[in-house]
């Protein structure tokens, strides 16, 4: 059965089809020398937001004082995944603990690389392509940093963590 993006949008449907692919892909790489694996990861997920806002767009502008709830939201609705966040305004960092992360569910002893190297491409693509268009100058821009822990290495959470910059597109 086909369906369309807004279909898909409003589904419920699990995370488990794209999360084995994930790894399947990661391994299918590793051993054919890819050594870039990360940033394809990341433009994969870049790509995902790019076709997702044309069908959803929660809000208008992204700002440092939306920031955390813009996250959060983009965690709830597409991911199904509850987190904390922490803004380090010091080192510019944002930094979102996710203990229910839905591509980094099991430990994999043979993987070097987390799934949510694609959240991370996802949601800070998704902040440029509406604070792209926004004219106000208190937007705030993404750009993914690192994932620091993942449970795909065993931890019991994974850290993704953001670098920011206010009013200007990266």
């Amino acid at each position: 059965m086909n369906y369309t993006r807004e279909e898909l949008i409003q589904s419920e449907a699990t995370m488990n089809q794209m999360r084995n692919a994930i790894y399947h892909l990661a391994r299918f790489m590793d051993k054919n020398g890819v050594s870039d694996i990360k940033e394809r990861l990341r433009r994969m997920g870049k790509s995902i937001a790019r076709t997702y806002i044309n069908h959803w767009k929660p809000t208008q502008v992204v700002t440092i004082s939306n920031l955390k709830d813009f996250i959060t939201t983009i965690y709830q609705k597409v991911l199904d995944s509850y987190v904390s966040i922490e803004i380090n305004e010091s080192e510019k960092l944002v930094i979102v603990r996710d203990s229910k992360c839905s591509l980094c569910k099991y430990y994999y002893e043979d993987i070097e690389i987390a799934g949510c190297e694609i959240i991370i491409g996802m949601v800070s693509e998704l902040i440029t392509q509406i604070n792209s268009v926004s004219k106000d100058s208190s937007s705030v821009f993404l750009e993914p940093f690192e994932v620091k822990e993942s449970r795909t290495h065993g931890n019991k959470s994974c850290i993704q963590i953001y670098k920011y910059k206010i009013g200007g597109a990266n």
